[in-house]
């Protein structure tokens, strides 16, 4: 009797467990056979389909550039394979996020039209891409030559000193009378990469506007970033024929939805506004579904949470799995971006007040590259969820944070967390067919099995 007959069906899957002994590592077996009955029931349900998903990835930021680019060209090409390919044992990462000018993860602060003290260009004539992190886009062009699917955001952390009210890379607030130059400013930017063959598809108009503490930063108010929008950088690319790049507003934490509802309250904003940036430092991810709510067809983004150094790899782990990707997700999220791709074992390199505690998912010492939990937790969607998938109804289930999606090839995948603190064994349920499942306490799996026939594609 095969397994369609019996009312069951075969699972791929595959597995981290927070004691680290499984690392993303394949099991495929038939449902097992157990008198025992399951713990717990997860109905997954294709025929019931949520919002599109636009991506997974990481944080490009100049110093997990500059340490990529320093690994000789053979273990280079190979860990780009590994973390870009959607072939073979890649985990097909499709979404970059990058700073125009530094980010704290960059060894010097810098924008791209710096001025001596006291000096302005407010027709930019001293813009340069080539200023500061110079691995970035040579990187990029290695990327994209193995993934040429990945698509970058691009974010600010700072407006060039001479542009803001204090002159200076921290905190501070862009100048009235400089908006436009700002506008201009970030077209260049945009025009610049893309004439260098680089898919710049979204932007964010400040990276954390409320957070006055980072080396770059910058004050950025709702009022603020909404003329800003309005008034300056949405018309600006739209004259230059960029209107095809999605403007994202806030790009900041989830305590605080009224900055983002308030920036949608302007209707010259909104105009040009395709969705809303978050990161997860404070408050929780059903504020995506909040405001989702209030403003349908506006997509929601992660675009930023680290790992401190101060945790533990399961501990990790769960919190992100449970947070950063199932939260986000069942809340509307169609993009989940880490912060960081790589740094060294120092957590380098940043600028002198940029945070010393970041874990990159990648530790680079020389020839020696370590994987880390965010590396895993990317992992997990990224290999099995491309671009183009939807995500559809699994039961929500407290103590088995999940989240499910049907593949544009033809496969169905569940994501499952084990938050019970005991082994646990789990029923998937899909089409009238059963698969048992056990799964480690703390652990995470990946579970991938052939949609039902009629059921094949997204659009079915």
């Amino acid at each position: 009797m095969d397994d369609a007959e019996a009312g069951a069906f075969t699972v791929e899957t595959w597995t981290t467990t927070a004691d680290r002994s499984r690392l993303l590592a394949p099991r495929r077996g038939r449902p097992e056979n157990s008198d025992r009955p399951a713990d717990a029931v997860l109905d997954v349900r294709p025929a019931e389909r949520h919002q599109v998903i636009d991506g997974f990835g990481f944080a490009l930021t100049g110093g997990s550039a500059e340490l990529i680019r320093g690994l000789a060209p053979d273990d280079r090409k190979a860990l780009l394979i590994e973390l870009f390919s959607t072939l073979g044992g890649g985990i097909g990462i499709s979404l970059l996020r990058i700073g125009i000018g530094a980010t704290d993860l960059s060894r010097t602060a810098f924008s791209l039209d710096d001025c001596p003290p006291g000096e302005t260009d407010p027709e930019l004539t001293r813009f340069s891409l080539d200023a500061g992190d110079a691995d970035v886009v040579p990187l990029l062009k290695e990327i994209l030559a193995i993934g040429p699917g990945v698509r970058v955001l691009a974010t600010p952390w700072s407006a060039p000193p001479w542009m803001k009210t204090n002159g200076s890379f921290v905190a501070g607030s862009l100048r009235p009378e400089c908006y436009r130059s700002y506008a201009a400013y970030l077209v260049a930017f945009v025009r610049g990469m893309r004439a260098r063959g680089i898919p710049v598809v979204a932007l964010t108009p400040q990276n954390e506007p409320l957070n006055v503490k980072n080396e770059p930063s910058m004050i950025m108010t709702a009022a603020e970033q909404a003329a800003f929008i309005g008034d300056h950088l949405g018309p600006a690319l739209r004259d230059a024929g960029l209107g095809d790049v999605e403007l994202f507003c806030h790009d900041h934490n989830c305590d605080r939805p009224d900055y983002p509802l308030a920036v949608l309250a302007d209707p010259r904003a909104k105009t040009f506004v395709s969705g809303v940036a978050w990161h997860l430092y404070a408050g929780t991810p059903d504020v995506l579904g909040t405001v989702a709510a209030r403003h349908p067809g506006l997509k929601m983004y992660l675009t930023e949470q680290w790992v401190g150094d101060d945790g533990s790899f399961g501990g990790d782990l769960a919190w992100h799995v449970r947070n950063v990707l199932v939260g986000t997700i069942r809340n509307g999220g169609r993009a989940v971006l880490e912060w960081n791709l790589a740094g060294d074992p120092a957590h380098g390199p940043h600028t002198p007040r940029g945070s010393a505690h970041c874990v990159g998912a990648l530790t680079i010492d020389g020839a020696d590259i370590v994987r880390n939990v965010s590396y895993y937790v990317i992992a997990h969607l990224a290999r099995f969820v491309p671009p183009g998938s939807v995500r559809v109804f699994s039961t929500a289930v407290e103590a088995l944070p999940n989240v499910a999606f049907a593949t544009p090839d033809g496969r169905l995948v569940l994501l499952v967390l084990n938050d019970r603190g005991e082994e646990t064994r789990f029923d998937i349920r899909c089409d009238g067919r059963t698969a048992r499942q056990t799964l480690a306490a703390g652990a995470v799996a990946t579970c991938v099995w052939p949609a039902a026939a009629g059921r094949s594609a997204v659009g079915a």
